[in-house]
């Protein structure tokens, strides 16, 4: 199929209601049980992105799960876990891979007219922080995986808040890594095994916007 551009009003024509059999189903009812994340999550920034990255998804495998579960998971550890009820850092989390994954399906032009598309819909913020934590494409004649940690590192040194998104989205890969086998299995850890101390070191900055006890907790985790 031909990839269209994606529009603010389209998000109105897609249900989220728990009563649909839509793909988006299964992810409201994990909201409705995630205590101080359905509030955030119930805004209206957050609900166009949960619709928004629930249409781009909707054909996306994780293993054996819709792909849409990353995204709640990743942003309901930021919102309850983290205890961040920042909605501007909910809608990057929800879309963290939006662009990485399906920028033709929002907009034809490439990543800016993404971007800028996602600036107009949920404000310049939020368009930022998935800009910080979007993979570039790889430069031919490199290391992909030296590519993308050396690509991570200065985003993240340079925006407190996508360290945030990141460690949450970090952590969520690491816990699939641990129950994969298969070929699969050394080429990610030689992806991110790398960077497990350098991020640690960055959400332990003092200028990361997160209590104490839960950059502890993090560190731990990693």
């Amino acid at each position: 199929s031909v990839a269209r551009p994606w529009s603010a009003g389209e998000n109105r024509a897609i249900s989220i209601s728990s009563r649909s059999r839509s793909p988006a189903s299964p992810c409201t009812e994990v909201i409705a049980c995630s205590g101080i994340a359905a509030s955030s999550l119930r805004s209206a920034g957050a609900t166009d992105a949960l619709a928004l990255a629930s249409r781009l998804h909707a054909a996306d495998r994780r293993q054996r799960e819709p792909y849409a579960s990353h995204l709640l998971r990743v942003t309901i550890r930021i919102l309850s876990h983290y205890r961040t009820g920042d909605p501007d850092v909910a809608c990057a989390a929800l879309l963290h891979d939006a662009v990485e994954d399906h920028a033709a399906s929002i907009a034809p032009d490439g990543r800016a007219a993404v971007l800028a598309v996602l600036a107009r819909q949920f404000g310049a913020r939020t368009a930022e922080l998935v800009a910080a934590v979007t993979n570039p494409g790889w430069e031919p004649g490199r290391d992909e995986h030296e590519q993308y940690r050396e690509h991570v590192l200065a985003s993240l040194a340079a925006s407190p808040w996508a360290r945030v998104i990141k460690a949450s989205d970090f952590t969520d890969n690491a816990v699939g890594i641990i129950h994969l086998t298969g070929p699969k299995l050394p080429k990610l850890v030689g992806k991110y095994g790398p960077l497990v101390p350098a991020l640690r070191e960055l959400i332990l900055r003092p200028d990361t916007p997160l209590e104490a006890d839960v950059k502890d907790m993090i560190a731990r985790q990693l």
